[in-house]
């Protein structure tokens, strides 16, 4: 009869052992097929905004969350990107605020292990941290204007779309969105605007190169071409403003909600299509013919 109760005591320890079994290729499973000290774990598209804090990035960010993406808030103040995050209200736990300058590649390349570690993939960036020089005439203008709008405008996308190209090219499933925000002043200066109207016009080759180099790896890339969307960037727009012929005059703007749904939709679409420019603006500012 002591037989029974060993028998017993057996078949309850292998039941155990392999329990346990069970539990260690499961961990071996997750520990080889996800990225270590994972932190947000959903299944929703990835994509990183850059100048998150604030106009068109703040205002995109909040859209690509209520269109189900988890969102990475990429900016130099921690305290914008948090203020981005509160807007989101239930929204906010899929937005991951991450302080970081694209025009030092250290912050960018902290940046992007940032992204991989919390996500392991990256579905779109949004290109569109950007600044501009004090309107002053060409001549006057220091080294250090011209290289601090250069160093932001285009060496911070670069130094970004680097970045996504070794990411999306890893990543399974293969590849990802590229979208740069432009400017109509990649097509035609304001006065007193060398910087800014130089950069935006090398924005648009950087678009060129990258959706070109971009599809053997099922990278798309796009630029988005804004015109007077109504930012504290934008609100000497309606005190008046120079214009060519040397007149101030005040210029239309439009809602920035416009653009977010604009980058929205250039997101939205397959890998197999894209948008390659497109433009949004004002109906009546003075861009359109001689004014």
């Amino acid at each position: 009869m002591w037989g029974s109760p060993l028998l017993l005591l057996f078949l309850l320890f292998l039941i155990l052992f392999l329990i346990l079994i069970f539990i260690l290729l499961l961990l071996i499973f997750l520990l080889f097929n996800y990225p270590m000290g994972c932190q947000m774990v959903n299944n929703a598209k990835i994509a990183l905004v850059t100048g998150a804090g604030s106009g068109i990035g703040r205002a995109t960010a909040l859209a690509l969350l209520r269109e189900g993406y988890s969102v990475v808030l990429a900016g130099r103040h921690a305290q914008t990107l948090e203020e981005t995050a509160a807007q989101a209200k239930e929204l906010a736990a899929r937005a991951l605020p991450v302080v970081a300058d694209v025009s030092d590649p250290a912050s960018v390349q902290r940046l992007f292990e940032k992204v991989k570690e919390s996500f392991g993939r990256l579905d779109l960036l949004f290109n569109n941290a950007g600044t501009s020089a004090p309107p002053a005439p060409l001549e006057e203008l220091t080294f250090e204007q011209w290289r601090r709008v250069v160093d932001v405008n285009l060496t911070g996308a670069f130094l970004c779309t680097q970045a996504s190209f070794r990411l999306m090219k890893e990543q399974s499933p293969r590849g990802g969105r590229i979208i740069n925000n432009g400017s109509i002043s990649a097509h035609t200066p304001r006065p007193n605007s060398a910087p800014y109207t130089a950069t935006k016009h090398a924005i648009t080759g950087l678009t060129k190169s990258t959706a070109l180099d971009g599809r053997r790896y099922d990278i798309a890339c796009g630029q988005i071409d804004i015109g007077n969307a109504e930012t504290d960037m934008t609100a000497r727009m309606k005190q008046g403003i120079l214009q060519p012929d040397g007149e101030i005059a005040v210029e239309p703007t439009m809602d920035v909600e416009n653009v977010a749904r604009a980058v929205v939709y250039m997101a939205s679409l397959p890998l197999d299509a894209n948008v390659l420019f497109l433009t949004v603006m004002a109906t009546k500012m003075p861009f359109v013919g001689r004014g």
